[in-house]
């Protein structure tokens, strides 16, 4: 299927394509004459699912095609990753280089087919929950350093839980949303009161998150052995902060207003099985973990991060360059610990891992540790400095895996940072 890295598509796919007949992601578009549904995408073809199985291509999967006409992928996500598989199975035989029964009949292909910048992408699932980790330990170590002793940058639990905490769902976007600059109570460090603005420090922070597939019952844990199987694919993930809100705001019980005012995910869900061929060995754990938190096997993967800031009406410039590989908890571990105590959970929750910083200056995953708490500006090609992210800023993340000439992308996850509402 589309796991073989020879096959070709008779769709036209440039080489450095996110998305060859092996990706076959999932998402949810709006044609330009308003239809919404599902689709899948090769090269910069998009693929409406359900005028594909309306025309009889998926027959004998046993997939209702009404499943492709809601507005959210959670019904089809619902029906098990075997399903998955067998559709994405089928997606790459009708599009097989050497498979004739679309490409010979350019009447359908007008129906099925579209490009992409023709299509407006939605977000691909209603997120019921959401969690964020905070599971790179340079992450943690550099945010540490600046904010309290550096001989004791992790906290004493860091390095035993996966820490994380619950988020905002409802304030979770898809690529191409702008968000307004929020408004709060910060502190100045002179200061004997707070005062209520705009922030001076919003940030990005580079992240991916993963979406669950399967639900459970209230008081069933998962194993770290049978984690990824209730976890369809992955998304890139732009979870906004705003440093100085946070800042005054986080004791005693952490993110709040400076974290619930956007975050912002790649439209395509990009599933386990097409990240398959890029697992790589996570850092060594010192000291040993809990036998509920012990795992077999890889389960962190070998993505390629960029993030670029665009100012306005200038040329986008890459300020960070980092790998998911870095993450010292990975996500079986991440959802063993979200469960342990028997917390529930559904189809379309998501996950995010928390900042992604590499071992480098350059491989730092936010502004905060790239401009290191505002001290080392950094300098664009139009002259400006930045030491956070100013308005009419834009923020795009890249992400992708490469081995052996196969490359398997996410596209990319775009935002405009808006002045603050009045």
């Amino acid at each position: 299927m589309g796991g073989d890295r020879l096959l070709t598509s008779w769709i036209e796919v440039k080489s450095e394509s996110d998305f060859p007949i092996q990706n076959i992601p999932f998402g949810i578009f709006k044609s330009p004459g308003g239809k919404v549904g599902a689709a899948t995408r090769i090269g910069d073809t998009v693929i409406n699912l359900y005028a594909l199985a309306r025309h009889g291509f998926l027959d004998g999967l046993e997939i209702e095609a009404e499943v492709f006409h809601r507005h959210t992928l959670n019904d089809f996500i619902a029906l098990g990753k075997p399903a998955c598989r067998a559709l994405r199975n089928r997606i790459a035989e009708i599009f097989g280089n050497d498979n004739s029964a679309l490409r010979e009949h350019p009447e359908l292909q007008s129906e099925i087919m579209i490009s992409h910048e023709m299509v407006q992408m939605l977000m691909p699932v209603q997120v019921g929950d959401y969690t964020d980790f905070y599971s790179s330990i340079e992450h943690a170590t550099n945010v540490g350093i600046m904010f309290r002793d550096p001989a004791n940058a992790l906290l004493p639990n860091w390095k035993h839980i996966p820490v994380g905490y619950h988020g905002r769902s409802s304030s979770i976007v898809v690529s191409g949303t702008g968000i307004h600059r929020p408004k709060g109570q910060t502190k100045a460090d002179n200061a004997e009161l707070p005062e209520f603005g705009p922030s001076k420090q919003v940030d990005f922070e580079l992240e991916m998150a993963f979406i669950t597939g399967k639900k459970t019952e209230l008081g069933q844990s998962v194993s770290t052995a049978n984690a990824e199987d209730h976890i369809f694919g992955m998304v890139l993930f732009n979870d906004l902060s705003a440093r100085d809100i946070q800042k005054w705001e986080y004791v005693p019980l952490g993110p709040f207003l400076a974290k619930n005012f956007g975050s912002v995910v790649s439209p395509w869900i990009i599933t386990m099985d097409a990240l398959e061929p890029f697992r790589v060995p996570g850092p060594g754990q010192e000291p040993e973990v809990l036998p509920y938190l012990r795992f077999e096997g890889d389960h962190n993967f070998d993505i390629q991060l960029d993030v670029f800031i665009q100012p306005e009406n200038q040329p986008q410039q890459r300020v960070c360059h980092s790998n998911y590989k870095y993450m010292y908890w990975n996500l079986a571990q991440q959802l063993a610990h979200q469960t342990v105590n028997g917390c529930n959970i559904n189809v379309g929750d998501m996950y995010g891992s928390g900042t992604i910083s590499g071992p480098t200056p350059d491989s730092f995953g936010s502004m905060l540790e790239i401009a290191w708490k505002g001290t080392k500006p950094v300098k664009m090609a139009d002259g400006s400095e930045r030491k956070f992210i100013n308005d009419n800023d834009t923020i795009i993340m890249r992400g992708y895996c490469m081995r052996d000439n196969l490359r398997i992308g996410f596209g990319e996850v775009k935002t405009k940072i808006l002045p603050a509402t009045q």
